[in-house]
């Protein structure tokens, strides 16, 4: 006979608070006593271990039973995924830096761009990447490498920097046509993907307008620009990379060529660089991702127990009790409410976007249908709302591979993610005010 998976619980949580408690705690306290980068001492790889033994503690099952729903959560589809991508985009970084070609493409777009532009290019052409390519986690890995290059020759600090190419990263994650979180959010309301994107560009578009601007204002003060004389023939690779990110290309493929590419271009044009060389690069680059790599696996192992043991449908009984409750005034208001607060908790406990809307995309639309919600509303509500609280969650995979590749706590980055801060309020702003493009039912 199967065995019975455990109800909801409410305790399957502690070891989620405990990781939180453990990590943030330690950055605040380290903080207070005056230490440099506070936040980047203790690794969140270390602290997630005291919840993980927690969370093997927790149930009557046989530990051999645990460990084996913890393992099926370390090699889930979606935490390999994003593993691989974590190497490709360590390997490219470390071939690409190595043969010159991010120090000539920082150049290169130095040379043309006023200072004032720096910063809204830079997110304006991680928005454009990440809509293309479909997948926040692509862009960072492809831009990243270009924003150190223009924070080691100009005055603007590097948290900001990589807030803006994660806030650029997540615009697309949310918009884009091919993005996980849009086909997952309009399959589980049953909506079309072209309404869902406008729905959710009246959102979208004036967050990112509004960022666009406060980047322009920020970019004209105090910002000194160093250009350095470059090979426009390296250049090649990341322009290569960003076109056929532009053209759709599956990441994996994307970053795959940049390796290939620069290595060709760095023996054909780079003095002493050989095969020898290529090869160490790309193993250093995959060496570097180790801590994230392992992070990764640990979390999608600590989510699945979590929601073995109920944690993730205390959460779902929570929210529909809510809404519930709510559901005999019939507002669209306390519906939406209850939508984005499911996305945001279930986003919190498993870190991932994706899965976020699909746990919770069958109890949205209920929701969405006892309040009169439009399926095209209830969609752009779970996709926005999720792509917010990724980019803000300091140990969700796109802050840890934008902290890893810059050697930047993730809390620091996330605190400088004025676009997704934004598009939190706009969210908010439009379920008070009435959703944009439809009218109330």
């Amino acid at each position: 006979m199967n065995e019975q998976q455990p109800k909801s619980s409410a305790a399957a949580l502690l070891p989620l608070l405990a990781f939180l408690c453990i990590f943030i705690g330690a950055g605040v306290y380290l903080t207070m006593t005056g230490t440099d980068m506070a936040f980047y001492q203790l690794s969140a790889t270390v602290a997630i271990l005291p919840a993980i033994a927690l969370a093997l503690m927790q149930g009557k099952e046989r530990l051999n039973k645990k460990i084996s729903i913890f393992l099926s959560g370390v090699g889930e589809i979606n935490i390999m995924t994003m593993c691989m991508i974590f190497l490709l985009a360590g390997g490219f970084a470390s071939v690409a830096k190595s043969i010159g070609a991010v120090s000539a493409t920082v150049n290169f777009g130095l040379s043309f761009a006023p200072s004032q532009c720096i910063l809204p290019g830079l997110f304006v052409i991680a928005a454009f990447v990440s809509t293309a390519m479909g997948t926040s986690m692509g862009t960072v890995a492809a831009i990243t490498p270009i924003a150190l290059g223009v924070a080691g020759q100009t005055s603007i600090p590097l948290p900001l920097i990589m807030g803006v190419v994660l806030g650029g990263a997540m615009f697309g994650d949310n918009l884009s046509m091919i993005s996980d979180t849009t086909i997952a959010s309009t399959r589980t309301q049953g909506c079309d993907m072209g309404d869902k994107f406008r729905m959710n560009l009246l959102i979208a578009l004036p967050a990112a307008l509004a960022v666009i601007l406060l980047l322009w204002i920020s970019g004209t003060s105090g910002t000194d620009v160093t250009v350095q004389d470059y090979n426009v023939i390296l250049v090649i690779p990341y322009l290569s990379v960003i076109v056929l990110a532009l053209l759709g290309i599956n990441v994996f493929v994307v970053l795959a060529v940049g390796i290939v590419l620069s290595g060709f271009i760095g023996l054909a044009c780079t003095p002493g660089y050989t095969w020898l060389k290529w090869g160490q690069d790309i193993y250093a680059g995959f060496t570097g991702m180790h801590e994230i790599f392992v992070l990764s696996m640990l979390i999608g192992g600590l989510g699945e127990l979590i929601k073995y043991r109920g944690g993730i449908a205390w959460i779902l009984e929570r929210i529909e009790a809510l809404s519930a409750r709510l559901a005999q005034g019939k507002s669209t208001r306390a519906g939406e409410c209850c939508i984005a607060m499911l996305v945001a908790l279930a986003d919190i406990c498993t870190a991932n976007n994706t899965v976020a809307i699909i746990l919770t995309g069958g109890m949205a639309r209920e929701i969405a249908g006892k309040h009169g919600i439009d399926p095209r509303r209830s969609a752009s509500v779970l996709d926005t709302v999720s792509c917010i609280m990724q980019g803000l969650l300091p140990y969700a995979a796109q802050l840890l591979l934008a902290g890893s590749m810059a050697k930047l706590s993730p809390m620091s980055i996330a605190a400088n993610n004025w676009y997704c801060m934004l598009l939190a309020v706009a969210v908010l702003g439009s379920i008070i005010v009435g959703r944009p493009g439809a009218p109330r039912r």
